[in-house]
């Protein structure tokens, strides 16, 4: 997954708060509206935007003369996503993993315990359908895709 440029991640920030999922998504003027404070040119929005169509990471569609943009994921499918990807940057997976699972918080460990046993099928707290229940969700990149050794079913 392409890492996302300062400005990128503003406007990406922009589509993750306010577009909801099952919105039109936004127009160019909109995300510069909501930019507000950075002074940026419309084109320069308008570029941004493009740029993130071609990396997978907006879904765009016409209307009329102009674009509505929408994230092709959710911000957190794109931290896991993120997070997959650090892990294979080289070295040990299961020591980077021990590692991480190691410095997290208890609150997030967990969160992660009820994941898991909730993915292994676990029955107990995960599988009640609360909090937890979204974090079952199958961590896909930005364009639907799994990434690329990983199998459709762990």
């Amino acid at each position: 997954m392409t890492r996302l440029g300062d400005l990128e991640r503003a406007v990406m920030d922009v589509l993750w708060d306010v577009v909801p999922g099952t919105s039109d998504g936004v127009t160019v003027r909109e995300v510069a509206d909501a930019l507000e404070g950075r002074e940026l040119a419309y084109t320069t929005v308008m570029t941004v935007l493009d740029r993130l169509a071609g990396k997978g990471m907006v879904q765009r569609e016409r209307e009329g003369r102009a674009w509505r943009y929408r994230p092709a994921a959710s911000r957190e499918a794109h931290i896991a996503q993120l997070m997959l990807d650090a892990l294979d940057l080289g070295g040990s997976r299961d020591a980077a993993l021990v590692r991480f699972a190691r410095s997290v918080t208890g609150t997030e460990a967990e969160v992660l315990r009820a994941a898991l046993g909730s993915e292994a099928g676990l029955t107990g707290p995960a599988s009640t359908g609360g909090a937890d229940a979204e974090l079952t969700d199958r961590v896909d990149g930005p364009t639907g895709r799994r990434p690329a050794g990983e199998a459709a079913e762990r």
